[in-house]
């Protein structure tokens, strides 16, 4: 009798897939609110209405700083996309993940405006408008993109409950707004006549397109803290993202209203209107500024009553800087409109929260990089 051996085969578990650049896995986007919070420190600091001595040095210094920031993470997200493509595209099709597709945007633009405003300092007014033309120009596309095209995943993708509304959703809808905050500071350094009014023009349309986007969203999410009651303590910071597109507009309608007598004026057919925009800037921002402050209250009662539950930190602290410095930027636009001191110091006290913020932020996120605990996942 012939017999056969036959092996048992082995079962043995699935290697784990190795990934090139293991750290870069979990590197978001949300990491450009980093360098969000740190531009708006050296573009707020350098437009308040108070300058003290060697304010603008480190105004400089920290612009230099986000700049830095933004050329790494710039490169790290690259790689990101280049070896975790998966992980990327869950990112995209994450209805918690994806509104951070407008930090992006807003890094781009917060750090070229701030080379106009600082870093022509230390590089020179020529080299500063053609960066911030570039990072502008990108930066703009980008917002743009991103304010339809991340709404679009949320409507036809992503499977969202009432329950999920929060403050995040605001991110790729606020960019525009930044552009058309920004967008005036390259209007002096265009041709006169056309290109400066079309310029003056486009930014009032992103500036219209980011606010009534804001107004329908922002119910939702209010309608969620009414109902749900209080976000999870890891969130609690988000609350303040609402204050960006408040404190953006203010300071787009001002920055404009600068801009419109040499861009709209005689002897050009929309004179008339270089003077109701300057009204506008007031009869705008001072009401938007006051519901902004009464947002900002409520949002640190709610942030007080997470750090007695004991929240503790992540990355959403971020949230606690460049909305804050857009109140920065647009009380001090209102104080110079109007003059009332009242107005300059509250842009010098809000500064002051921006700044400790930031602090905070910062010492935490250099504590948690060096530890790799933010990068783990």
């Amino acid at each position: 009798m012939a017999t056969t051996l036959v092996r048992p085969r082995t079962l043995t578990a699935a290697a784990p897939t190795a990934h090139k650049a293991p750290a870069l896995r979990h590197l978001g986007p949300n990491w450009y609110a980093s360098v969000m919070g740190t531009a708006i420190v050296a573009n707020a600091g350098a437009t308040l209405p108070y300058q003290l001595p060697g304010q603008r040095v480190a105004c400089q210094l920290v612009w230099a700083l986000s700049a830095a920031a933004l050329a790494v993470l710039l490169t790290a997200r690259a790689g990101h996309w280049l070896h975790h493509r998966d992980q990327a595209r869950a990112h995209l099709l994450d209805p918690a993940v994806a509104p951070f597709y407008g930090c992006l945007s807003m890094a781009l633009l917060a750090v070229g405006g701030g080379t106009l405003i600082v870093g022509k300092d230390l590089i020179g007014t020529g080299a500063a408008v053609a960066v911030d033309a570039v990072l502008f120009s990108a930066g703009t596309a980008v917002g743009l993109v991103a304010a339809v095209a991340v709404p679009y995943l949320m409507v036809v993708r992503h499977k969202v409950e009432p329950k999920q509304a929060s403050p995040v959703w605001l991110l790729p809808l606020v960019a525009p707004m930044v552009s058309a905050a920004l967008g005036p500071l390259l209007i002096p350094h265009l041709p006169a006549g056309q290109p400066r009014e079309a310029m003056l023009l486009a930014c009032y349309a992103m500036f219209g397109i980011s606010l009534l986007a804001t107004l329908l969203m922002l119910p939702l999410i209010f309608g969620r803290l009414i109902v749900g009651g209080p976000l999870p303590l890891v969130l609690t910071p988000t609350l303040f993202l609402v204050l960006g597109p408040l404190g953006q507009s203010t300071t787009a309608v001002n920055q404009l209203a600068d801009m419109a007598p040499q861009s709209i004026g005689a002897p050009y057919a929309g004179a008339p209107y270089a003077g109701a925009l300057g009204a506008f800037a007031v009869v705008y921002g001072v009401p938007v500024m006051g519901f902004a402050l009464l947002w900002l209250a409520l949002a640190v009662c709610m942030l007080v009553r997470a750090a007695r539950a004991g929240m503790g930190f992540a990355m959403t602290w971020w949230a606690l800087t460049f909305p804050v410095g857009t109140c920065v930027t647009g009380a001090a636009g209102l104080a110079r409109h109007t003059g009332l001191t009242a107005l300059g110091w509250l842009a010098a006290a809000l500064f002051l929260a921006l700044l400790t913020a930031w602090i905070l932020a910062a010492t935490h996120t250099l504590r948690g990089l060096l530890s790799g605990r933010l990068l783990a996942g």
